[in-house]
């Protein structure tokens, strides 16, 4: 992930000094690529943590009610 970002970066200052169409739309699918594979980073965390959470609570209450 960090190197998707990095490339889109990269070839930001690519499109900057070469002041191309063509480099231009490069770093902006690069960039939209790179937004895409870290919103979806960042949705996975939330439902890994989620489920943990909903794991923890269904030990817990298996916990309980062997005592």
């Amino acid at each position: 992930m960090t190197s998707l970002v990095d490339e889109a970066d990269e070839l930001s200052l690519r499109a900057l000094v070469a002041e191309t169409p063509s480099a231009d739309h490069e770093y902006r699918e690069a960039k939209r690529h790179a937004d895409t594979i870290v919103r979806h980073h960042d949705q996975l965390v939330i439902e890994i943590a989620e489920i943990q959470a909903k794991i923890d609570d269904l030990l817990d209450r298996m916990k309980e009610s062997t005592r």
